[in-house]
């Protein structure tokens, strides 16, 4: 049997070594660190809030009284004006009571009581007549008390007549004031309960409190509702302006006036501008965030309430900075002057790609990208 040549091993590892060479050096390339140098140019330190498209003074409408919604008088993206009637609700106790009310203003009318009345003044009349006979008596009596004729115990009976007709005048007299004075008080009485019932009627009537467009109803007619029941959402037909929630972290860095760029998922690609208006000071329990409004510089043709942005709030700027790309920062103070050199940094304004070095490097170092 022929023998292989022993120079067949050699030539094997020799094509092995020529099969691994490109292999080695592609793996070194992709090893070769990324490098770059910083730059002078503009940075904006910003803050992150979402939000959403809030209609200017929109409110939700709420009924005033317990009942059933018998009547819908508007439909959405209808505009109306302030008082205008939107909804009709009917309870039937409030009604109840109105006429209950107009019935008891109507027995408590002084007039409706004029008997009473009359009474009275006859016993005044009756008392009067008997006072006028009783001094007559008296004034005789004693008369004839002053010539001798009759006696003491005579005399003195018709001064207490006189004196009983008196008393009984005074007081027929009272009770008449008393009376007339008891029932103007229930008749105005009756009156203001039959005014607060037709005041608590106009609660059926659920009106608009401003000029705007119903962008939502909420309740259909015949749902029953109470004071807690949102019935529709009002607010200008076309001023908008955002509601932004931010953490309570980064409130403090908010101010009035402050320029808020955000984008809508309805305005795909596009950067809107819009200025903050107010801050609400309470902080919410359950999102632990504040609210703040912001109003848009130049407002996108076409909105809707709730629509939903992401917003960068600008909180501070600066026109010429020191920056490089912030996957070049180690540990928010160091960067890599050589391969394993580090070099200490002191850094300033920060975004989400760049960050401002104030400190440690200078604009001809070569800085490297860490592993």
């Amino acid at each position: 049997m022929a023998r292989k040549s022993d120079t067949a091993q050699p030539i094997i590892y020799l094509n092995t070594l020529i099969f691994l060479f490109p292999a080695i050096l592609a793996f070194s390339c992709n090893q070769r660190m990324e490098t770059t140098k910083p730059v002078t140019e503009i940075i904006t330190e910003s803050v992150y809030a979402s939000g959403i498209i809030k209609s200017k003074n929109q409110y939700q409408v709420f009924a005033n009284i317990t009942g059933t919604i018998s009547k819908i008088l508007v439909t959405e993206n209808d505009l109306v004006k302030k008082n205008t009637p939107l909804f009709v609700i009917l309870d039937k106790s409030a009604i109840l009571n109105r006429e209950n009310a107009t019935l008891a203003a109507d027995y408590a009318e002084v007039s409706a009581n004029k008997e009473k009345l009359t009474d009275a003044k006859n016993s005044i009349a009756l008392a009067q007549n008997k006072l006028s006979n009783d001094s007559i008596m008296y004034q005789r009596q004693t008369n004839l008390w002053r010539q001798n004729i009759g006696t003491r115990i005579e005399w003195e009976q018709r001064e207490l007549a006189y004196n009983n007709s008196k008393t009984a005048l005074n007081s027929a007299i009272n009770r008449y004031s008393d009376l007339l004075k008891e029932l103007e008080f229930k008749a105005r009485q009756a009156k203001k309960n039959l005014a607060i019932s037709q005041y608590r009627e106009s609660d059926f009537v659920i009106e608009s409190n401003m000029d705007g467009k119903v962008y939502s109803l909420t309740r259909k007619q015949g749902e029953m509702v109470n004071p807690q029941t949102p019935l529709a959402i009002i607010g200008d037909a076309s001023v908008f302006l955002l509601e932004l929630q931010i953490d309570e972290y980064d409130i403090a860095k908010i101010k009035p006036g402050q320029t808020v760029l955000l984008t809508m998922d309805s305005y795909s690609n596009q950067v809107f501008e819009a200025n903050i208006s107010k801050i609400y000071p309470l902080l919410n329990d359950r999102s632990r965030s504040f609210i703040a409004d912001a109003e848009f510089v130049k407002q996108p043709p076409v909105l809707i309430p709730n629509l939903t942005v992401e917003a960068n709030i600008v909180v501070q700027a600066k026109e010429k900075a020191l920056t490089i790309p912030r996957s070049y920062l180690i540990d928010d103070s160091l960067v890599l002057i050589g391969k394993d050199k580090k070099q200490k940094v002191t850094t300033g304004l920060k975004d989400y790609q760049k960050v401002e070095i104030l400190k440690g490097i200078n604009a001809n170092d070569i800085i490297y990208k860490p592993q």
